[in-house]
């Protein structure tokens, strides 16, 4: 590798330029198909929706031509200038979207509620990502919110009521942009009806549902050449429209006709703003799917491609209308000239397909970054592609989305109350978008409170007059994201306080090292051959379920390690940081600790190596105890000990044990003859069942080092017969329930809300990928 980069470093600047921009150009064309398909095919239905209600009292030449100067300047101020300049380089590495921004706080003020993290967590490089936070200590607003509670929660809860909104648009986008593409089949000819445009829309859903568990990436090599079509086409068409129906209109750039718009109009006017917003719905998902592209590709393909071609298209719209008054209902298929007609009209149908594709995509990010907060219930995550990393499929979400989008197609039946809804979701979004960025100026990019305060508020005044004009239409479809809200807020909220209610009962009952040391060695039982993985929520400590294995069964395994899976704030975690190994009690107790840690965006894959590494982590800690002074203290080593991250890849100490592989076919020979016949032919039964869950067996050795420690080698030695006698995996089963004392809400809450979750999504065994014919589970009760 040293050759290459010698050369690469003796180019010139110029050619790495142009390196760097032609991968950005790359990437700027497959953002279309992923980022752009919503916000392109807005011009479907913005005009209809404005002019919806007592707006068409004013339907002439002027008011078209502020509706389309409303619609410049929204576009200009809110996509161009807050998302494409500024909010894009608020990244958390190269992480976007309302959980990016959160995770960047949770880090440089203590806004976290995840209640298991350590200082060990601050020591991972991607959490010391952006600016360093040693500026900012003594700021006193930092130290007012990390101090009261309430305040954190209440940060929470907006990031959370973000989520649900954007798990709204999951629910509105489809019926949109489906029913909107669709609509313009009632232009031609043969006129369809409107109980006929619903059936194609839902065939249509339908369809795009169903092909969810494929993965984005088998079509999307398509989907970039549909929006760039559509893109061409609306351009077009817009620039003839402008061109032969009213050129004047280009003067309606000017923000005096908005001035004009509004004292004409008045409060019609405002209510149309509900309408108007359409124009920048989809603008979430630029910031939203930052991970899979770049800044700089985003901001190309915005700046250069889709703002000069809405910006032509609505032109050309409103150039059209304000020459043929009574083609409003259906301004986008009416404005196209009839040669083009039956072409842009299967363009808009897969771009409008395309558009809902992205949410969808966006929707089932969303849930599992709620899941790593600690905030969704355990669901089946599916990776979808084995190149984007990030392209995931969520099964059970994907059917509650699809009834719920079929529910409103054929309940609404109307692109316009259905855009109430929509724009209403989307507004709220970006209102909690310019929130948490001035938090961000303030705490993460250390700028002046007045500049932050001054970004808030300008942003906040012109999506508030927004908002108001969206919430006017509550009654007529507005409700929709706000039921939708409430019910996964609901969900979100009685996940996250049944979880932290439990952790607190874990934390509150842990066992006592003096009672452990009082045990000896042994624990007072026979010690087996073989590991016991037990899994437990604490990063410190030993939990209560232990005391129940000592205390009711007679014998336990030789080797113990305590294993914590837990999420951290930041996006990823590198597979070299992942595992953070520590010692519990005494060396000759053979009792560890490991803590697997992932990122909110990560996923947890069943490679089947989780054991070999775990083994081999192990190796190298008590290798690496024995070398280095500061683990070796008898006080470290005789108590829950300092933990220490052991890489994959750790070279120095890699030379530990000597690993040999074999496949693993059949019946192993070395399975020992301790146990019994019927446990070998059931192991049998299993391989026969599930040959693809048949797993290389790897075979650990210790090399010939005659200087080796004594206690080290056997410490080693031990740890490599106990995997040879196999490995099982104890988790508690757990029973949640409220004290008799509790309150009646509470009750309901532990009782009724929590355990109705716990027993529908998937068990912790499923979701943390163990091997089922390993696992010992203990019943517990926990009476929080």
């Amino acid at each position: 590798m040293e050759p290459e980069s010698g050369t690469s470093a003796s180019r010139n600047p110029s050619q790495l330029s142009w390196v760097n921009l032609s991968r950005n150009l790359i990437l700027a064309y497959q953002s279309f198909g992923v980022v752009y398909g919503d916000l392109s095919t807005s011009p479907l239905y913005v005009f209809t929706s404005a002019f919806r209600g007592k707006l068409l009292d004013h339907h002439d030449e002027e008011t078209i031509f502020g509706t389309f100067s409303l619609i410049f300047w929204t576009l200009t101020l809110i996509p161009l200038l807050k998302y494409v300049f500024i909010l894009l380089s608020a990244d958390d590495n190269g992480e976007g979207g309302t959980f990016a921004l959160y995770s960047l706080l949770c880090r440089h003020a203590k806004f976290n509620l995840l209640p298991n993290q350590q200082a060990a967590d601050e020591e991972l490089s991607s959490y010391k990502y952006g600016p360093s936070s040693q500026a900012a200590a003594s700021s006193p607003l930092k130290r007012f919110l990390e101090k009261h509670k309430r305040l954190r929660t209440a940060l929470l809860v907006v990031v959370l009521f973000g989520a649900c909104m954007v798990i709204g648009d999951g629910v509105l986008t489809p019926a949109i942009s489906v029913l909107a593409s669709v609509s313009g089949l009632k232009v031609t000819e043969k006129k369809l009806t409107d109980g006929e445009l619903v059936l194609l829309a839902c065939v249509i859903l339908v369809g795009l549902f169903a092909l969810q568990h494929c993965g984005t990436h088998k079509v999307a090599f398509m989907f970039a050449p549909i929006v760039i079509i559509w893109l061409v086409s609306i351009f077009s068409v817009g620039l003839y429209n402008t061109i032969h129906w009213n050129p004047q209109i280009v003067r309606a750039i000017s923000p005096y006709y908005i001035i004009k718009f509004f004292s004409k109009t008045g409060k019609e006017g405002w209510v149309s703003l509900g309408g108007i917003l359409l124009c920048i719905t989809g603008t979430e998902a630029m910031y939203a799917d930052l991970g899979h592209f770049t800044a700089s590709s985003i901001r190309l393909a915005f700046a250069f491609v889709i703002y000069p071609c809405l910006v032509v298209q609505y032109m050309g719209q409103a150039a059209f209308l304000s020459k043929n008054l009574n083609s409003v209902d259906n301004s986008f298929y009416d404005s196209i000239p009839e040669p083009v007609f039956w072409p842009v009209f299967v363009i808009a149908t897969l771009a409008a397909i395309v558009g809902s594709q992205a949410v969808i995509t966006a929707t089932f990010s969303i849930i599992k970054q709620c899941h790593a907060l600690g905030c969704f219930p355990r669901v089946k995550v599916v990776h979808t592609s084995k190149h984007i990393y990030g392209q995931i499929y969520i099964p059970e979400i994907n059917w509650i989305l699809m009834i719920l989008t079929l529910a409103i197609t054929i309940g609404f039946q109307d692109t316009t109350i259905i855009g109430n809804a929509y724009g209403l979701a989307c507004m709220t979004v970006m209102f909690v978008t310019t929130f948490l960025m001035t938090l961000v100026a303030i705490f993460v990019w250390q700028k002046n409170v007045f500049i932050a305060i001054a970004f808030l508020l300008f942003f906040w005044v012109i999506e508030g007059v927004y908002l108001s004009a969206a919430f006017i239409k509550v009654p007529q479809g507005g409700w929709v994201p706000l039921v939708l809200s409430f019910f996964f807020m609901a969900v979100m909220y009685v996940w996250h306080y049944g979880t932290r209610r439990k952790y607190s009962y874990d934390l509150h009952n842990k066992v006592s090292l003096k009672w452990l040391l009082g045990l000896g060695p042994s624990l007072g039982i026979v010690r087996v051959p073989g590991i016991g993985l037990i899994y437990t929520e604490l990063a410190t400590g030993i939990p209560a379920i232990f005391s129940h294995f000592v205390t009711n069964l007679p014998a336990f395994h030789r080797v113990l390690v305590f294993v914590c899976v837990k999420s951290v704030p930041v996006p990823y975690v590198s597979p070299e940081e992942r595992f953070l190994i520590g010692r519990v009690c005494p060396r000759p107790y053979r009792m560890y600790r490991c803590i697997v840690r992932y990122g909110y965006k990560d996923i947890q894959r069943d490679d089947g190596d989780f054991e070999n590494h775990l083994i081999q982590s192990i190796a190298e800690f008590i290798q690496m105890e024995a070398v280095e002074p500061q683990f070796s203290s008898s006080e470290a080593s005789s108590l829950d000990g300092r933990m220490a991250v052991i890489s994959s890849r750790n070279l120095e100490y890699a030379s530990s044990l000597i690993v040999s592989e074999q496949e693993d076919i059949g019946v192993d020979i070395s399975i020992p003859s301790s146990r019994s016949v019927t446990l070998r032919s059931l192991q049998s039964v299993y391989d026969d069942e599930s040959p693809q869950v048949r797993r290389r067996r790897v075979r650990f050795q210790l090399p010939e080092n005659p200087g080796m420690n004594p206690d080290v080698k056997e410490e080693l030695l031990d740890l490599i017969q106990a995997k040879d006698a196999g490995v099982a995996y104890i988790m508690g089963h757990s029973y949640v329930k409220a004290r008799k004392s509790s309150s009646f809400l509470k009750k309901l809450v532990i009782d009724i809300g929590y355990s109705f979750l716990r027993k529908n999504c998937r068990g912790p065994a499923v979701a943390l990928n163990i091997p089922h014919i390993s696992l010992i589970e203990v019943g517990m009760i926990y009476y929080v």
